[in-house]
């Protein structure tokens, strides 16, 4: 039986998770959670209350959203950054929340899911509707800085 080669194991292995990920359909959920901390406009951390007495810590990535970055690359993104996350922080004050349609995200110990409020409002709807945030399918993500 052939060998494979050193470099195409290490491609297996590079490649491996984005296989798994992808071949997962997403959990419906709802599942009750508990914001600990908002880390920027599309990501929080949780306490995710998934069995009676049972909770998972686990950073969350807003489903179809795309914020600008707190470490930026000009001043505007980073003050737009700093609103983006102030309003979400806002958003989320009123109690705990509902994580929905979760899924596995290709960077380890993260998910992607729909993030609903305790007023029953879709936190990425409200960011892309305040001009806060872009929505974000996956693809390449538009500058936030204007370029020269």
């Amino acid at each position: 039986m052939p060998k494979l080669p050193p470099c195409a194991a290490l491609l297996v292995l590079l490649v491996w998770p984005d296989l798994v990920f992808a071949a997962e359909p997403p959990f419906p959920g709802p599942i009750e959670a508990t914001v600990v901390r908002v880390v920027d406009g599309d990501t929080i951390k949780v306490d995710a209350h998934i069995w009676p007495g049972q909770t998972l810590r686990v950073s969350v990535r807003l489903r179809g959203v795309d914020a600008p970055e707190i470490k930026g690359k000009c001043l505007d993104e980073r003050a737009a950054a700093r609103r983006a996350l102030a309003a979400l922080e806002g958003l989320l004050a009123a109690g705990p929340v509902q994580l929905a349609d979760i899924a596995g995200d290709k960077y380890y110990g993260r998910v992607i899911a729909d993030l609903v409020t305790a007023d029953g409002l879709r936190a990425s709807s409200y960011l892309i509707g305040a001009g806060l945030a872009r929505p974000y399918r996956g693809n390449h993500r538009a500058a936030w800085c204007a370029v020269p």
